[in-house]
């Protein structure tokens, strides 16, 4: 395998994209990202006086139409403008840390971001709702399906708006997964290995 190489993963909520997201880190020997270029952005904003979830709130409002007149909680906080800018800060740090070396990049519409790099691999990770009812009652604290998919929702429409592209369509990435019926660990050997055979196959 290439020495340097990138790795961002989509995925439905109640999959265990974020587990897939470690073991794949774990077994390449490279770096995760997740919520922590949310920080990143933040500073960059000059923000960093708001919380995690005030952070990852602002992520997901994309109402263009109404958030730009709220101001956000008591921080007085256009909305809008917060919105984008965390998202292009977003951007910026994405590009950044995948310029810097190998790495897996977790959500943040990084396949988008990243979508010219020629050494970057988009995975989508899905399931079938029977899977993602286990997880959710067994390992998401008791979340319903119908909980989950609120929050796919609410992903799927902060993609949609900066991307301009639909979540979730398999075009938009160079492999999706299903992960019901395999473990974590199988389907991460399998994303390696295709990984090597198209890196295999483009130096033919």
């Amino acid at each position: 395998m290439d020495k340097n190489i990138v790795i961002s993963i989509s995925r439905k909520y109640g999959c265990g994209g974020r587990e897939l997201a470690q073991i794949l880190a774990e077994k390449l020997n490279i770096k995760l990202y997740d919520r922590k270029i949310v920080h990143i952005a933040a500073a960059k904003l000059e923000t960093d006086d708001l919380n995690e979830n005030d952070l990852l709130e602002l992520e997901n409002t994309v109402n263009p139409l109404t958030m730009a007149f709220f101001p956000f909680r008591s921080f007085g906080i256009n909305l809008g403008e917060a919105s984008r800018g965390i998202f292009l800060s977003e951007a910026k740090a994405i590009r950044r840390l995948a310029n810097s070396g190998s790495c897996v990049i977790l959500g943040r519409c990084a396949d988008f971001v990243l979508d010219d790099l020629p050494n970057h691999f988009s995975i989508f990770v899905t399931a079938d709702d029977e899977f993602r009812t286990e997880r959710g009652k067994n390992v998401y604290g008791g979340k319903t399906l119908k909980e989950l998919n609120i929050e796919d929702k609410k992903r799927g429409r902060y993609y949609n708006y900066y991307t301009g592209k639909e979540w979730g369509d398999p075009t938009n990435y160079n492999l999706v997964v299903n992960v019901s019926k395999f473990s974590l660990d199988e389907v991460a050997e399998a994303i390696i290995k295709y990984i090597e055979k198209v890196q295999v196959n483009r130096t033919k």
